[in-house]
C-alpha cells in the first residue's frame, strides 16, 4: 500500500507506476469504469480475449469461474449500472487479476465503494484472487490506513 498526503502526489505516481508495469498493468479505478455497452461476463471476457487471443466461449468459461469465487454468478449478464458499488468494485478486481502476470493497483478503493461499513470487505475480496496477481499495491490517503489494516499488502507511507 502507498499512501500519499496530497492528491496530485498520488496522481504523479500512479502515472509513473502505470507506465513502468503498462503491458502487465490490472487497473482498478474509477477512472477506468467497465465498457457501459457489455455486460459483465462480456466485460471480463474481453480481457482474456484481447490479451490472449482466447476464444469467446473459453473466455467467459473464465470469467465465470471468477465471478463464482465472489458468489457472484448471478451479476453476469447485468450491466454496470445495475451493480451495487461492492460488487462494481468486484468485477473491476476480476478485470485487473485476468490480466497476464497482473501487476494489480487499486486506486482510492473508498471512492469506488464509498459507503463501506466492513473494514474487512477489501481483505475478503482480495484474498479471493490472491493467486491471481503477482503484485498487489493500494493506492490512497493516510487518513484511510485503518481501512487497509488486514489487506495482504505492504505499506508504504509518502
Amino acid at each position: 500500500m502507498k499512501l500519499f498526503p496530497r492528491e496530485e502526489i498520488l496522481e504523479q505516481a500512479l502515472a509513473v507506476i502505470s507506465e513502468e508495469h503498462r503491458v502487465r498493468l490490472g487497473l482498478v479505478a474509477m477512472d477506468v469504469p467497465l465498457i457501459s455497452n457489455l455486460d459483465i461476463l462480456g466485460n471480463l471476457a474481453l480481457i482474456k480475449q484481447f490479451r490472449e487471443n482466447l476464444p469467446k466461449r473459453e473466455a467467459e468459461s473464465l470469467a465465470l469461474s471468477y465471478l463464482q469465487r465472489f458468489d457472484m454468478e448471478r451479476i453476469a449478464y447485468r450491466r454496470n449500472p445495475n451493480l451495487s458499488a461492492e460488487e462494481r468494485f468486484c468485477v473491476m478486481l476480476i478485470r485487473a487479476v485476468l490480466v497476464p502476470e497482473a501487476f494489480v493497483v487499486i486506486d482510492r478503493p473508498l471512492k469506488i465503494v464509498p459507503d463501506l461499513q466492513d473494514n474487512r470487505f477489501f481483505h475478503d475480496m482480495m484474498t479471493r484472487v490472491a493467486d491471481s496477481w503477482s503484485s498487489c499495491v493500494i493506492f490512497d490517503y493516510p487518513w484511510n490506513r485503518e481501512r487497509y489494516e488486514d489487506v495482504p499488502v505492504d505499506i508504504d507511507e509518502l
